[in-house]
């Protein structure tokens, strides 16, 4: 059976990983293992594919469809993922057929993956994004899998990213840490997060139980309002190019936060913080334009 992989990576991921990436060099290989393993016969790869994983579009011995993932070593995990998956169990996600994660290595359910939320209007989209989230928060299953905490995931934010930030956005990156520990200082019980929830990871499904599915969680646990800020600024090339930026952004926040019964106050700090952490990112990685554009967004709220 041949690999499916082109002989390329996805330039996305190598641009993320950085050429010379060990991991990289033993996919081919990685891929044909598992291909042959899992009796599956390769279709064809997923273009232009993420910046932590390659997804191959593949059929079971059966002939019924799925999707091979292979995560890279420097995502979320794929522990993490499998162990989130398995808790959802389906509800409001994709499911996970099978599993290795010592190769980092799933097999998943396939759903329309060139057909997410961001393809439907935009009110229409946050509607059936707000329904898509909440199934997703459920408690983490006691005794279970040790996922990583929001507040352990932004103190790795603060050490790699913040503290590098350059002194031109300074105040800003002062008002988010100052925000951070003020939400974590009196923060609820948590449950268990998608961690990187956007329309962009929801996805159309032909599954009778739900005809949007979310994808790629990078699972926490922590509060709700922590998952609904990353959807706050989504579509933020549009947001920004409406008249009223900075009055459509606020409404934004606090229809959001009203539609799921989460607090004002906590969506628009965290909603703050994941903008400027994303945004210093960016600036420092050499994407200025992008990064300054989340600055800005923060700079509303």
């Amino acid at each position: 059976m041949a690999s499916v992989l082109p002989p390329e990576p996805p330039q996305r991921l190598v641009r993320a990983l950085g050429p010379d990436h060990p991991w990289l060099a033993g996919l081919p290989a990685l891929s044909q293992r598992l291909l042959e393993q899992w009796e599956l016969t390769p279709e064809r790869t997923v273009l232009p594919g993420g910046r932590t994983s390659v997804v191959v579009l593949v059929r079971q011995a059966d002939g019924s469809p799925a999707a091979l993932k292979l995560c890279a070593p420097s995502g979320a995990g794929a522990r993490a993922e499998a162990a989130a998956l398995a808790r959802w169990d389906g509800l409001g996600a994709v499911r996970s057929l099978r599993s290795d994660t010592a190769a980092g290595a799933l097999l998943l359910e396939r759903l329309h993956g060139e057909v997410s939320l961001r393809s439907l209007p935009e009110d229409k989209a946050m509607l059936e994004s707000s329904s898509a989230v909440r199934r997703l928060w459920v408690p983490p299953e006691a005794g279970g899998f040790a996922f990583t905490t929001v507040a352990e995931h932004t103190g790795a934010e603060v050490e790699r990213v913040l503290g590098r930030a350059p002194d031109d956005v300074r105040p800003l990156v002062d008002a988010a840490l100052a925000v951070r520990d003020e939400l974590l200082a009196d923060a609820p019980e948590g449950v268990l997060l998608h961690g990187d929830f956007r329309q962009g990871a929801v996805l159309a499904s032909d599954a009778d139980r739900s005809p949007w599915l979310a994808v790629g969680p990078e699972p926490l646990v922590g509060e709700p309002a922590f998952d609904l800020a990353r959807l706050a600024r989504d579509r933020l090339h549009d947001l920004v190019a409406s008249p009223g930026a900075a009055a459509a952004t606020r409404r934004r926040v606090q229809r959001l936060a009203d539609s799921l019964d989460v607090d004002r106050d906590r969506l628009r700090g965290w909603a703050l913080y994941r903008a400027v952490e994303s945004g210093v990112r960016h600036v420092l990685a050499g994407d200025r334009e992008d990064g300054e554009l989340l600055l800005e967004f923060a700079a509303w709220l």
